[in-house]
């Protein structure tokens, strides 16, 4: 079970500070403007997720400590960036933070927490599986989950915060990345094309071949799939089993903290999360409103 967060210190101003909480309801409604985004102490993770609103794949989410020392130009809440510009900015910070995890939670977790609350997981797995423990953890969204270290919530923050853009960056590619694979094995869904969002294609193919294994049955057109098949008496076309993904993708320290063989070692350590977690309630959506469109 994570400790509560701490408040930020006495440095943060009135304002973040109200913006320092976790779990559900955190600096919901409050607009971006109103966080101080320059009075952060030490060292700070920007966090972002990729993959809420598909009707496959995992929701994956990164957290990212960048170097001050190494700022990378062109960062940029990843939905405005070209998929070659995100590429590149992928290796850049790869290659120039100080740390960062790419973390997720399963299909199997979202359909039994509910996406909410799994997208809250992986990120707690991101912010958890850093090399380095921050000071501060920068969320984008109106909520945060709950982490040991002070967190503070950032409406639109993956276009205000460089660290969050980051993190939105690495969530992405790397999820953008699994969905290619997916295709490999399910070329009837077009996942490479689409990466598992309800398009008109995508649907088209849920009608013709039902879904596979890594539709999230709780989403409400993969639910409906699954009850004309057992109307049916059919079984959904699975094509080639893809390998199982990790809970935790990737760890890493950047070249600016690297310290010889102990650290190198830690830079290509994965750290597995259990599929299973106390510190998140199974079937306990406490955000119905903001789910309604998914169910």
């Amino acid at each position: 079970m994570p400790l509560p967060a701490r408040r930020v210190g006495a440095a943060m101003k009135s304002a973040a500070a109200r913006e320092t909480r976790t779990g559900a309801g955190a600096a919901r409604g409050r607009s971006p403007t109103e966080v101080d985004l320059t009075a952060a102490p030490g060292l700070v993770c920007g966090v972002d997720e990729a993959g809420r609103g598909p009707l496959a794949g995992p929701v994956v989410a990164a957290a990212v400590i960048l170097d001050p020392a190494h700022p990378i130009a062109g960062l940029d809440d990843s939905k405005v960036l070209s998929a070659k510009k995100r590429e590149a900015l992928f290796e850049q910070i790869r290659e120039h933070a100080l740390a960062y995890c790419v973390a997720e939670a399963s299909v199997e977790e979202i359909d039994t927490l509910n996406i909410l609350q799994a997208t809250m997981l992986a990120m707690r797995r991101a912010v958890e599986g850093l090399s380095l423990t921050p000071e501060l953890a920068q969320i984008d969204g109106n909520r945060c989950p709950p982490l040991a270290v002070p967190a503070q919530a950032i409406i639109g923050g993956d276009a205000l915060v460089p660290a969050i853009s980051a993190a939105s960056i690495l969530a992405k590619v790397t999820r953008d990345r699994q969905l290619v694979e997916m295709h490999q094995a399910h070329p009837q869904y077009g996942f490479d094309v689409h990466a598992g969002y309800g398009t008109a294609r995508h649907m088209q193919a849920l009608e013709q071949y039902g879904p596979c294994v890594h539709h999230r049955r709780s989403f409400a057109p993969v639910r409906k799939a699954w009850e004309r098949l057992d109307a049916a008496g059919g079984l959904p076309v699975q094509g080639d089993a893809v390998a199982d993904a990790k809970s935790i993708i990737d760890v890493a320290v950047g070249p600016a903290l690297e310290r010889g063989p102990a650290a190198s070692a830690l830079a290509s350590k994965s750290n597995d999360k259990s599929t299973t977690d106390a510190g998140i309630k199974s079937n306990k959506p406490d955000d119905k409103s903001a789910q309604a469109s998914l169910f």
